[in-house]
Formats: structure tokens, C-alpha cells, sequence
């Protein structure tokens, strides 16, 4: 019996020692082949949110049928908006893909879409009804890139340039407010290489723009990126991997387009990548991935956005409808909007 029980023992003993061995094997394999740098690329954490993730977002459904507004009860002047929208001729292009026609695209057409001069939904399946391009590129997240590449393509070999200025690219969870983005391109030459959007500065030495908050490109830079930037592969990505902002950083970068500045005179951000609620009451925590990407400083709370601000990103369908009514139909009695210019260079 003792012999047994000391056989017993040692079993025991070599069979923990088996595991202990295999688990720290496991670990020091996991630390010496772990690449953070090339990890944070492939996960390309700027599309990540603390409150909206895209996953969360494929849960959100909006209505039905898209809403319609009444018209304004009170009179609105709204020369000045209209003015503007004939001096500054922006297309919107929105990426989307098929799941997504019914269920987000047609509430950023009856909302905020309405506004741009002209908006094209790019896909990989034509819609008629929104009107949606059937580009020749797989549907999914991997293939953003691939899909960026080929929008503007379809834009300039079909002459959209010879109609419009700029051209704004926003996701299907974006919120824009088109009028402020007119504001922000006024003062500036369509021929001069520039885009603009939410400034982040890994990567690309002069920064690049955030996909989710969406950039906008003035028609010169959209020339240089198809004819000088995509057929030359020292320059651009050609393959369909990698991040989309990145990647189009790169290239504008590589053909000389300036990545401009979007803040307004106070540097309050115009271009957001979260949605209100999370810039104006999260508290800022330096472990969170935006604050180690953004390429200025921003403060959180009131203080965080633009009284002119342009863009927010993870808005579900229902909170598009909320935003359209906060914004163009809420009015406090007695108190009247006075239209003035904030383009002047951001306070350093």
C-alpha cells in the first residue's frame, strides 16, 4: 500500500508538471510572436467605440418605412443655406453593402442625404430605389478598401467631377450636417489637392482622415488619386487588405494632397468619431485607443465639439431620425440663429 500510494503521487506530480510546462510554452510563445504594432493595424482599432461598436450597430434596427418630417411651422430663412449650396457642390457617397440597404442607407437618404447636392450609395449590388452602385468588389469589412478604391473610380471615369466640387465619403451609421460642411469648403479652390475630416496621426507622417467620421476630397485630389495614386504601386496599397482610411492617407499623402486642418476657430473638432453623447459626458481615459490616434488635442464635455460641427459617427437608424429633429426642427421660442463664418485658422 505505501508503494501505491507514493506511485500515485509521482503520477500526479509529473502530470501537473506536463501542464505547467505546456501553459508557460503557450505564454512565452504568444509573447515573442505577439507584434502590437502590426495587431493594432490588422484590428484597425479606430473603428472600435466604447458605446457603439459596429456589431452593436447590426442589432439596431430603425423604422420601417423611412420618416417624414412636417415642413416648418415658423418661417426659416434659409437663403443663405441654399446659396451655399449652389457655390459649393458636394457628392456624397455613402459605403453600404446589400444587408444594409433596408436596414441603415434609406434612413441616411430621408435624413441627412437629402441635403448634399447628389448622393450615390456604393455597394456590391445595384438598388435602383436608393440608388445604389453595384461595384466589383465582395461584400464585407475586408474588402473596404478595395471598395474605397473603386468609388472613386466609378466617380471620376463617369465624369461626376466635371458636375461637383467636393466629394464626401461617409459610412452608413454617420451623421453629417451638410450645411457646415459647405461652411468649412467655402474658402477653398476645388483645384487645390486637400481633404479634410477628423485628423489621426499614426502611419501617415502629415495625418490621416477617419473613415467612420467621414473626409471629404476636393475634386483635384480625387484626380490625383485615381490617375497618379491607384495604378502606381509604389505609391498606393494594391491590394484589397488594410485599413481604408490608412490606406487612402497613404496615397493622398504620396501624390501631395494636404491633409488640411477641420477645427474651427476655436479648434473645437468638426469631424467626430463617436457619437454626442459619448464626447459630451465620457470622461477621458489615456488607456483608450482614440486619445493615443487623434492628431490634436480635444477636450471632452461641452467644450469637446463645434457649434459648427459636421459629422458624428455610430449613429443608429432611430438615432438618425433623432439627430434630423434636434437639429432642423427643434426650435426654443424667442431665440433666432445668426449665420456667421468660424473658417478663420484654429486658435494653437
Amino acid at each position: 500500500m505505501p508503494l501505491l500510494s507514493h506511485e500515485t503521487s509521482a503520477s500526479k506530480q509529473g502530470i501537473l508538471l506536463l501542464l505547467t510546462g505546456l501553459v508557460a510554452g503557450f505564454l512565452f510563445s504568444f509573447l515573442f510572436s505577439f507584434d502590437p504594432i502590426e495587431a493594432s493595424y490588422k484590428i484597425t482599432p479606430h473603428h472600435e467605440a466604447v458605446i457603439h461598436e459596429h456589431e452593436d450597430l447590426e442589432l439596431a434596427s430603425g423604422p420601417e418605412k423611412a420618416l417624414k418630417f412636417h415642413e416648418h411651422h415658423d418661417e426659416i430663412d434659409s437663403t443663405i443655406a441654399e446659396e451655399l449650396a449652389e457655390k459649393v457642390k458636394v457628392l456624397c457617397w455613402v459605403m453600404t453593402g446589400p444587408k444594409n440597404h433596408e436596414k441603415k442607407a434609406k434612413h441616411v437618404k430621408a435624413t441627412w442625404g437629402k441635403r448634399c447636392n447628389e448622393i450615390l450609395f456604393m455597394s456590391s449590388e445595384n438598388d435602383t430605389n436608393l440608388p445604389a452602385v453595384g461595384l466589383p468588389v465582395k461584400d464585407g469589412r475586408d474588402n473596404l478598401w478595395a471598395k474605397t478604391k473603386e468609388a472613386f473610380k466609378y466617380l471620376h471615369n463617369n465624369n461626376y467631377t466635371d458636375k461637383y466640387d467636393w466629394f464626401l465619403k461617409a459610412d452608413d451609421d454617420t451623421y453629417v450636417i451638410v450645411e457646415n460642411l459647405r461652411l468649412l469648403l467655402e474658402p477653398y479652390s476645388p483645384n487645390t489637392p486637400i481633404y479634410f475630416g477628423l485628423k489621426f496621426k499614426p502611419y501617415v507622417k502629415q495625418g490621416y482622415m477617419s473613415g467612420g467620421a467621414g473626409y471629404v476630397l476636393s475634386k483635384e485630389s480625387v484626380r490625383r488619386f485615381v490617375l497618379e495614386a491607384i495604378p502606381n504601386k509604389k505609391l498606393c496599397k494594391q491590394s484589397n487588405s488594410g485599413a481604408e482610411d490608412v490606406e487612402i492617407g497613404k496615397c493622398l499623402a504620396a501624390v501631395n494632397v494636404t491633409a488640411g486642418d477641420s477645427r474651427d476657430t476655436d479648434g473645437s473638432f468638426r469631424f467626430l468619431s463617436f457619437n454626442p453623447e459619448h464626447h459630451l459626458t465620457h470622461k477621458k481615459s489615456e488607456k483608450f485607443w482614440y486619445w493615443q490616434y487623434v492628431y490634436d488635442e480635444q477636450p471632452m464635455g461641452i467644450n469637446c465639439c463645434s457649434d459648427r460641427a459636421i459629422s458624428f459617427h455610430y449613429i443608429s437608424p432611430n438615432q438618425m431620425y433623432v439627430m434630423e429633429y434636434l437639429i432642423y426642427h427643434l426650435r426654443p421660442y424667442g431665440i433666432d440663429q445668426i449665420s456667421r463664418s468660424q473658417n478663420t485658422i484654429p486658435k494653437s
